[in-house]
């Protein structure tokens, strides 16, 4: 194998990892967001009392989803250059 096609190879691998953990992590965001329906329906009221964890998991995935499709990005972009 020449090392561009191996090159590629990794690459690809490497962009099979981030759309995995992309997968994931929406899925975790998912079941975070569940997590915060059946807290604020348990309640039953207007303005229903959420643990400070869950609102900084909430972030702390929306940042870990920004980062994946930064790094998703430039591998695309330096595959291409390739």
């Amino acid at each position: 194998m020449s090392g561009l096609a191996e090159i590629h190879q990794l690459l690809t691998a490497v962009q099979a990892g981030l759309t995995d953990g992309r997968a994931h992590a929406e899925r975790a965001k998912n079941l975070l967001g569940d997590a915060r329906q059946a807290l604020v329906d348990a309640q039953a009221k207007a303005d229903p009392w959420l643990p400070q964890q869950l609102v900084m998991a909430d972030e702390g995935i929306d940042h870990l989803l920004t980062r994946l499709a930064a790094a998703d990005d430039l591998v695309s972009g330096y595959q291409s250059r390739l």
